[in-house]
Formats: C-alpha cells, structure tokens, sequence
C-alpha cells in the first residue's frame, strides 16, 4: 500500500514539472505577442499615417502540415515561430522606415541647398562662371575693354569706327518696318509691339521694350509674358547665360504668374546650353515638383524633350 501511494506520488510530481514549464512558457510567449502588437501598431501608424490601427494581417499562416510532434507541444512550436518571424519582420520594417526617413531629411537639405544656390547665383549675372558660358554669353557691361593696338593708327584705309549708340540705317529700316500696335491699351500695346520685335528676330530691340513693360507694370499678368520673352529674346540671340537670369528672376518673382512655368522649362534648357547639366536636371525635377499636371501641355512636352536631351 505504501508503495502504491509513493509511486502516485512521484507520477504526480513529474506531471507537474511538465506543466510547470510550458506554462510559463505560454506566459513568456504571450507578453512576447502583446509587446510585438504594441510595437506593430507604433510602425504602421508611422509608415502607414491615417491607416486602421487596431488589425494588422499577419504574413505567416500557421503549419497546418501532419507530423509526429506531441498535439501539447504543437500550438506552442507554432506560436514560437511565429513570434520570432514577426520579431525579425518588425526590426526589418524599424530599420527601412529609419533609413526613409534619414534619406528624405537629406533630400530635404539637398533641395534647400540648391534653392539657396540658385537665389545667390542668379542674383548677380557676374556670379555666372564666364568660362563655362562661352563667348556670347557674357553680358555687355561685364564685357572687358579691348584696347585697339598701337598699329590701328597706321591704317588710315579702314573706315572710321560708329559713334557708340549711333544708330544703323539698316536697322532702322528693318525697326520701322514693325508696325506698333495703337489700341489704346497702353501696356498690352507695348508688350505686343515686344512681342513683334521678337516675332522679327530685332533682339536688342525687343529686350529693350520688354523690360520697359516689366519696369512699368510689375505686378500685372502681362509682366509674367514680358519677362519670359525677354528670356526667349535672350535665348534666341546666343545669351543663355543672360537668359537663364531672366528665367529665374520671373520664377522666382512671380511663381504664381502665367508664365512661370515656361521659365524654369527654358532656364533648365539654358542652363543646358551653359554646359550646367546637373543644374538643368535639377530645374526639370523643380518644375515637375512644384508644376506637375498644372504645367501646360505645351510647356511638359517640351520639358520632356529638353529632359531628354540633357540626359536627365
């Protein structure tokens, strides 16, 4: 009898060691669930901003496959694994949001630099590199004195030199020929009469009535039109580096006007044509970003052409 009671006892007390450490692990394993949860929720509310925070699907489908483990130890194999996955899917996802958003601050610096770049570059046409705008891109008053040699005097055949600002007959005629508009409407009138002076390839001409219409009437819509004509005038007469000038001033002086985008279109094309591609590149990503599908059709087409060419 005393031994019947003692064997009972000793199979009672090996029951219970068994139970005693799955227990706890089922313990161990369930604050492991509540703290990944918690942890789960945290990141998708912060990849995932205005998402449903209370249900994340899992990824990892219990194993559904037959085998010869225990049935008691089986759930707990399970939910093992299972926790483990989400522990390594949840460093994974902590460690890509980090690295986003590390890698948006650094595009956000990258984006202010140029911006200020830009405003302290093009502030001054004499901040442009004239070595990189080759010979007609250098303005006339930074132009360098060239002093006549000491020879000129001994050929008394060549004809005398124009009085500076002496008009050509030639080009008077060709001025004359361009009709100025007289609708009453005194700006629209000088801003088409530019308009018709760049229509007829008379660049100086133009450029000089154009900012005359942008000095008169800046805050007008036909500012917008005249400054980017000017920069077209510019363009067309092999001045990129003074176009790209006035493609920026009217940017950035009137971004709301109608003819912003088509200036930071033509300055990124300007500034292609200065050699400046990185620059350029970064002016087509600047008009996507602050135009995109309100940019006129004309103006994404053109850019995308322009793009192209540059090897953006």
């Amino acid at each position: 009898m005393m031994m019947r009671q003692i064997t009972f006892l000793g199979a009672a007390t090996i029951a219970l060691a068994a139970a005693m450490p799955a227990a706890a692990q089922d313990n161990g394993i369930g604050k492991r669930v509540e703290r990944l949860e918690k942890e789960m929720r945290a990141v998708q509310r912060s990849v995932f901003p205005g998402g449903n925070p209370t249900f994340f699907e899992g990824e990892i489908a219990p194993d559904n496959t037959p085998g010869e483990r225990s049935r008691a130890n089986a759930p707990v194999i399970d939910l093992t694994a299972r926790v483990d996955a989400l522990e390594s899917q949840l460093q994974t996802l902590t460690g890509q949001t980090e690295q986003n958003a590390y890698h948006l601050r650094e595009l956000e610096k990258a984006f202010t630099a140029y911006k200020a770049e830009m405003d302290k570059r093009f502030a001054d046409p004499a901040a442009i590199d004239p070595a990189a705008t080759g010979p007609t891109a250098t303005p006339a008053s930074l132009a360098p004195i060239v002093k006549a040699p000491a020879t000129a005097a001994a050929t008394p055949t060549k004809k005398p030199a124009a009085k500076p600002g002496a008009p050509d007959a030639a080009r008077l005629a060709l001025v004359k020929k361009v009709e100025v508009p007289s609708t009453g409407n005194e700006t629209q009138d000088a801003y088409d009469y530019g308009f018709r002076l760049w229509d007829a390839k008379l660049y100086p001409e133009a450029q000089a009535q154009l900012k005359t219409v942008v000095a008169k009437s800046p805050k007008t819509s036909l500012a917008s039109f005249a400054q980017n004509l000017l920069g077209r005038a510019y363009l067309d007469e092999g001045k990129p580096s003074l176009a790209a000038v006035a493609f920026y001033n009217n940017y950035k002086d009137r971004p709301s006007g109608p003819r912003a985008p088509h200036s930071l279109m033509y300055m990124g094309v300007a500034l292609d044509k200065l050699g400046r591609k990185a620059d350029a590149c970064k002016a087509f990503r600047e008009l996507d970003e602050v135009y995109g599908d309100k940019a006129p059709q004309d103006v994404r087409t053109d850019a995308a052409a322009a793009k192209a060419k540059a090897g953006c």
